[in-house]
């Protein structure tokens, strides 16, 4: 059976993108190897977010005695957190293939390769090959963890996020190599549940893309946590063959010092999924292992397409997502079922969020970046320790940082970190977007008491209005 278009993975930017298709009017196919979500749905985004959510509530019971409540016999079930993580993975996916249904969307489960043109082929698990038509193919295949020479995973002591998620008993102690959202996240779902866990990070700082004080902060509270940090380190070689792995690490000052831990988790980013995709033999172009795409997500070669962790944007679920409905309506434009095309990205207003705790959201221009693009600037800072609701709920850790054009008053950058900021940062993004400058938000009256009339108080800060601090 012939398609209008057949979408070639079915993770946060695959399924968007086949869903808009099909409500343009498209006749749409979604080709996936393994499990409807991709790796966001099944062993990313979600799931971890499950796994903080029960070390948080361990935090909580732990320390309820703060909250004027007691409780005896605290104890946890790793092996139920980690079956309660699968669960809701297993409900999230399941969720997918109703939408498919739903939106009247084919799925072929199997490996796809672009053929030519117009043909795609999939091969099944028992390795049974067929060839399906169509007019646009849109390339979804994501990534997958990066994998170091001097840290080659075994997935058993040296191991990956995904094994990460479903260890079969809590080691007691944890060596996490990288401290970008991966690593921190996953340092607080152990060392909460008490494995002794030391983050290594090559880069002068954790969580490095974040603004300056943002890891500072962060830094400082992993450290009160019980997390041992070794920044300006790298691991240069691992020793698994005893029953601890040995990790042979070099420091800023060139000495080498031996750590030991049951397991390494290798966190050093992601690398995109283009082998063996077809790219070669079709004549799609590609760059530092990215598929190179136009404002609408089009390679190099006219009705193919390349979105989310595959294609240069930012390796996030919800850039994929944008990526794949834009795909989908330029699609639909050229087919002449969409009236107009659909608006480029503005990468530099893309939130990043960190589901650690306590939590990091950011969006835009970091101070340092700001001054290096040559504005002067305006910094608002407020601290959760003047917030009334933060004193309430007993999380008083953090900040948010505002960061305005002192010239004509543009909104640069907002960066927080603190409870439920990763809830807050969709204020900035949208402020942001309609070129919002500071009178508008201090003229927008925000609820009180709530974490997020911070944003507000912080804005205030940078123009000397600040009422709270």
């Amino acid at each position: 059976m012939a398609y209008d278009v057949i979408v070639i993975g079915s993770g946060p930017g695959g399924y968007p993108a086949a869903i808009r298709a099909s409500q343009l009017g498209l006749k749409v196919a979604i080709i996936e190897k393994e499990s409807l979500g991709g790796v966001c749905l099944n062993w990313g985004c979600i799931p971890t977010k499950a796994l903080i959510k029960s070390a948080q509530v361990y935090d909580y019971v732990k320390h309820s005695a703060n909250y004027g409540i007691t409780t005896t016999g605290v104890s946890h079930d790793f092996g139920a957190v980690i079956k309660r993580s699968r669960g809701v993975a297993d409900k999230m996916s399941k969720g997918v293939q109703f939408l498919m249904k739903k939106n009247k969307i084919d799925v072929i489960m199997g490996y796809g390769k672009v053929m030519s043109k117009g043909k795609v082929e999939v091969k099944d698990a028992e390795g049974k090959t067929q060839i399906v038509e169509t007019k646009y193919i849109v390339i979804a295949t994501g990534g997958r963890s990066r994998e170091l020479p001097n840290l080659k995973q075994d997935g058993k002591k040296v191991i990956g996020y995904r094994e990460a998620m479903v260890l079969p008993t809590q080691p007691k102690s944890m060596i996490i190599v990288g401290s970008g959202a991966i690593g921190v996240e996953f340092a607080y779902v152990y060392n909460s549940m008490g494995t002794k866990v030391t983050i290594v990070e090559f880069l002068p700082r954790i969580v490095p893309v974040e603004d300056e004080d943002i890891s500072r902060e962060l830094e400082k509270q992993y450290r009160k946590q019980g997390i041992e940090i070794m920044t300006n380190a790298s691991v240069e070689s691992l020793d698994t063959s005893g029953a601890l792995v040995k990790a042979k690490v070099k420091q800023l000052d060139g000495s080498f010092v031996t750590l030991e831990a049951d397991i390494v988790l290798s966190a050093v980013g992601v690398v995109s999924n283009i082998e063996n995709i077809g790219l070669e033999q079709n004549g799609i172009k590609a760059d530092k292992g990215r598929v190179i795409v136009d404002k609408f997500q089009q390679t190099s070669v006219a009705g193919i397409y390349a979105i989310g962790d595959c294609s240069p944007g930012q390796a996030l679920a919800h850039v994929a997502a944008k990526e794949g409905i834009n795909a989908a309506e330029h699609i639909a434009y050229q087919e002449k079922k969409h009236a107009h095309l659909p608006e480029g990205i503005d990468y530099n207003n893309i939130p990043g969020c960190t589901y650690c705790i306590p939590e990091i959201s950011s969006v835009g221009y970091t101070e340092k970046a700001a001054k290096e693009a040559g504005y002067e600037i305006k910094v608002g800072k407020f601290p959760f320790m003047a917030s009334g609701k933060a004193s309430a709920a007993g999380a008083t850790e953090g900040f948010v940082i505002v960061i305005f054009d002192a010239k004509y008053g543009e909104f640069l950058g907002c960066h927080m970190i603190g409870m439920n900021v990763t809830e807050m940062i969709a204020e900035a993004v949208v402020a942001r977007k309609l070129e919002t400058t500071a009178h508008e938000i201090l003229n927008a009256i925000h609820p009180h008491p709530t974490m997020s009339e911070g944003l507000k108080e912080a804005v205030a800060a940078a123009y000397g209005e600040a009422i709270d601090i």
